[in-house]
């Protein structure tokens, strides 16, 4: 039988791996504008996201957004868009991607308690779907197409 590893690569998709932290999270490196970063994995994330105290660090050219953002135990939250940036995940990369831009705060600072660093950002089910994402949890990576 032939491993879920070999079948994604022979199919076209690349690998990235995934820390698993003490809150429970999985991380891993990207940079946004070729500016590196450290983001959370999560599947349950409607949209991907980055901090407001990130933009003028990724560059971003942010726009208004009437939309509400809520979760992370966050509710009706101010959110800006920042449209057509590039992701680049090891030699992986995309552009014109857009991101939620909100308050990150309560997450950091939930990191924070179990003694983690502060992440940029949050890769949500958008990107995920977008690029036929397939997360091996026994393994702690993912791949991308």
């Amino acid at each position: 039988m032939r491993q879920l590893r070999n079948l994604l690569q022979e199919s076209g998709f690349y690998r990235i791996p995934l820390k698993k932290i003490k809150s429970g999270h999985y991380i891993f490196s990207a940079k946004i504008n070729t500016i590196p970063g450290v983001f959370i994995i999560d599947t349950g994330a409607s949209s991907s996201c980055i901090g407001f105290n990130n933009n003028s660090y990724f560059n971003l050219k942010n726009e208004k957004s009437l939309v509400k953002a809520a979760g992370a135990g966050a509710i009706n939250m101010k959110t800006e868009i920042a449209k057509n940036n590039s992701i680049a995940i090891g030699s992986w990369k995309i552009s014109h991607f857009d991101f939620v831009i909100f308050d990150l705060s309560h997450v950091n600072e939930a990191l924070n308690q179990v003694d983690e660093t502060p992440i940029h950002g949050i890769i949500g089910a958008d990107f995920l779907k977008k690029n036929r994402a397939v997360i091996d949890y026994g393994r702690n990576c993912f791949y991308l197409k």
